[in-house]
């Protein structure tokens, strides 16, 4: 702490030369200090060398930075400073010729720079460059702050080398502390009052030159150094100094800088030896309700499903049980079942942040998988260790249906390994069920958003009896409306959007209901058990998907916000899915590749987003996108403002920075529609809630058409989902508004029970 830590000369003055050396002040004040603003006058090593012992420390104690410097000085500076040293070159730092920089810095420089670069790559430090309005002369000032929270210091005077201290060779610093009385407080807030006035612009007398170049020469040319590696460097420099002869006070004051330092690498090192072993990923340990399914899954006898809603963390959640056997057991053995390639990625991300680095991954491109996988077996069999060999296997459903992976992946300990099926309603699709009784392990957890299989009742049987667990009591359940409650989840605006089909649609739609309502009327029969009739649906269901107005409507949203805000950061898309539908899906047809009617569809909605103004930017997200690790990166950073996607963003895809969503895919399936709002959900600092656009199309038959009984069971249907979301909204009664017409056209309601 700055009043309490720090040992100060009875006169509160540093003079260079003297027992009261300027570089004792700053080491002592970096060391103990969280904030610092600092008004230098021009920019050379000689202003900063002073800053080079405690500046890592500063750093390491999460300190945060404010500088202002002049552009550059004169050429009258420079004669008379060259001059004051004695004939020597001063390396003075030319903003105007940031190439030499990198030529004039010694080590000590080299360091504060490095240090200036961890600080603007991590978002700590401000600068600030300014001239002088007139277009004469330099703003000499030489003055800033210190805090620590609870105390504060101001010091001005000529550290940093004007031009009348270089050439009598002095420089002195007064020091004034708040505890000290009225005066120094005010003194205090006159020097904090005058950096912020420059600093906000305020100060007439200076103008601002952009700090950008500087700043991204700083970055791109200072290679990135760990807080480990600036503290080493950081000692060796006051080793260095410490060899000089320089004063007894200057000596005390880095003799206690060198003893924090070598504190601070130690405690670095400590915890780097500790998180190579696994370890809970946040400091703050789970949260509460990710434990208590901990504990639930334990008394379940290490089985069971856990269904929480998209974003709230059940990758997070079963990784922790993982990491409790672990705890207890002293070793992780897991086999991890999830639907598509990218998330065999994402949860091999999310394992090496717990510390599980033998992570072994099986999809259809990952030829080296047998031989990692073999070699996991011999170990197991020698029984190398107390506890023989830590592993991860992350398999894609696809490739462990096949009778060549799953032989591989059924032979390990029965009782040792953990089985984790991420959104595991894919365990009761057809080809998993003939294969979970081949499963071995009794430890298993599934995870799901959606545990229940539409139209499935036999699939959801075989998912409760594998996990067991009792019909819809599942062993652990974290709703969205928890979520949203507990700030899990961020809060939402929703807005419906009812479209119209053209002449040509409605046409083909109401001959199509007619058939449908005839079919179901003569035969009475599930659609699901009849080809012809699942073929009527599908076709009608494609009208609803591919309806042209939809792109108007879509437009006018895009358009309206974008003039809102001059900005479409951070857009979700989903965009109808030509040929596919939630038909399918329920079916038990899963079409995750897209068909050229589909990509047909997906470049006429992405045309739309760049048609709203030249400065967007815009990609597709699909299941043909090569690089869409680096898609997903550019699109949380904010260089790609929109993102055009249909399917691949369903299933465990992370985009917490989305703020707004259109979905432009009408879908009647629970699972699509409760995945693609999670999505949007995810919390992030930045961002205070979401807003989430939704295309409703629902014709208006008359009620005199065979059709209409049909028409009003498929809006039920839809009100399902509008309901849904409408329900947890911050403005319901926008959905009610827009959605009157229809369901007065229909006598429906949109917050009765419409199953």
């Amino acid at each position: 702490m700055l009043k309490t830590d720090v040992t100060w000369p009875e006169t509160f003055r540093y003079q260079t030369n003297s027992e009261w050396e300027p570089a004792g002040f700053f080491s002592e004040a970096l060391c103990n200090a969280t904030s610092f603003d600092l008004m230098l006058g021009f920019f050379s090593s000689t202003a900063i060398n002073v800053l080079s012992y405690g500046f890592a420390y500063f750093i390491y104690n999460g300190g945060k930075m404010r500088m202002i410097i002049n552009d550059i000085i004169s050429s009258d500076d420079v004669g008379a400073i060259t001059m004051a040293h004695e004939g020597n070159d001063l390396p003075f730092f030319d903003l105007n010729n940031l190439e030499q920089l990198s030529y004039t810095l010694n080590k000590r420089d080299r360091h504060f720079f490095e240090c200036l670069a961890w600080l603007i790559r991590n978002n700590r430090i401000e600068v600030k460059i300014i001239r002088m309005v007139n277009g004469s002369g330099i703003a000499h000032t030489k003055c800033g702050t210190f805090g620590d929270g609870i105390n504060r210091i101001g010091f001005e005077g000529s550290v940093n080398f004007s031009l009348s201290a270089l050439i009598h060779n002095k420089e002195s610093l007064g020091v004034y502390c708040d505890w000290n009385g009225s005066a120094d407080v005010g003194r205090i807030n006159g020097i904090q009052k005058s950096f912020d006035s420059a600093f906000n612009g305020f100060d007439k007398d200076v103008e601002f030159i952009a700090a950008v170049d500087l700043k991204s020469y700083i970055h791109s040319q200072f290679k990135p150094k760990g807080l480990d590696e600036l503290l080493d460097d950081e000692l060796a420099l006051i080793e260095t100094v410490e060899k000089q002869e320089i004063p007894e006070t200057v000596k005390t004051a880095l003799a206690m800088t060198k003893v924090r330092v070598k504190r601070a690498i130690e405690e670095i090192r400590e915890k780097e030896v500790a998180l190579t072993n696994p370890h809970f990923p946040f400091p703050t340990g789970p949260r509460p309700y990710q434990n208590e399914a901990f504990q639930k899954w334990k008394a379940n006898g290490q089985k069971g499903f856990f269904a929480m809603a998209t974003g709230t963390g059940k990758t997070i959640t079963s990784l922790n049980c993982l990491l409790e056997i672990y705890i207890r057991l002293g070793y992780y053995k897991s086999i991890i079942v999830v639907p598509t390639v990218a998330l065999v990625d994402q949860w091999a991300e999310e394992c090496r942040k717990f510390g599980f680095n033998n992570v072994i991954k099986i999809y259809s491109q990952s030829p080296s998988w047998k031989a990692d996988v073999a070699n996991i077996e011999l170990m197991e069999q020698m029984g190398i260790g107390k506890t023989s060999v830590d592993y991860i296997i992350i398999v894609t459903y696809a490739s462990l249906t096949k009778p060549n992976v799953y032989s591989k992946l059924f032979g390990f300990p029965k009782g040792k390994v953990l089985l984790i099926a991420d959104e595991a309603h894919n365990m009761g699709s057809p080809q998993m069920c003939k294969l979970l009784p081949k499963i071995p392990y009794s430890r298993r957890i599934g995870l799901s958003a959606t545990p229940k299989r539409q139209f499935d009742d036999a699939g959801n049987s075989q998912i409760a009896r594998f996990f067991r667990f009792s019909k819809d009591e599942y062993t652990y359940s974290y709703t969205m409306a928890e979520a949203i409650g507990n700030g899990v989840l961020c809060r939402y605006y929703y807005y419906p959007h009812l479209v119209t089909l053209s002449d040509i649609e409605y046409e083909e739609y109401i001959e199509l209901s007619n058939k449908i309502a005839k079919y179901l009327t003569f035969c009475g029969t599930d659609f699901k058990d009849d080809p012809m009739l699942t073929a009527l649906l599908i076709k009608r269901k494609r009208i609803v998907h591919k309806a042209v107005n939809k792109q108007s409507v879509f437009r006018n949203i895009l358009t309206n916000h974008f003039n809102e805000r001059k900005s479409l950061k951070y857009t979700l898309i989903y965009v109808p899915e030509g040929s596919s539908s939630d038909i399918e899906d329920e079916v038990g047809i899963d079409l995750y590749e897209d068909d050229s009617d589909a990509i047909h569809l997906i470049d006429r909605y992405t045309a739309i987003v760049r048609d709203i103004d030249t400065s967007l930017t815009v990609s597709q997200f699909t299941s043909r996108s090569k690089n869409r690790n680096e898609l997903l990166a550019a699109y949380a950073s904010g260089k790609v403002d929109v993102l055009t996607s249909m399917k691949c963003l369903d299933e465990g895809v992370d985009v917490p920075r989305s703020e707004l969503a259109i979905f432009c895919a009408s879908t009647g399936n629970p699972r699509q529609f409760i995945q693609r709002r999670g999505r949007i959900l995810r919390t992030h600092k930045d961002k205070e809630y979401a807003v989430i656009h939704d295309l409703v199309v629902a014709p208006m038959v008359s009620a005199n058409s065979p059709a209409f009984s049909v028409e009003k069971n498929l809006l039920r249907s839809e009100l399902n989902r509008v309901k849904d979301f409408a329900q947890l909204s911050e403005n319901p009664t926008a959905t009610l508004m827009e959605l009157t017409p229809i369901m007065n056209h229909y006598n429906l309601n949109l917050y009765e029970d419409n199953e």
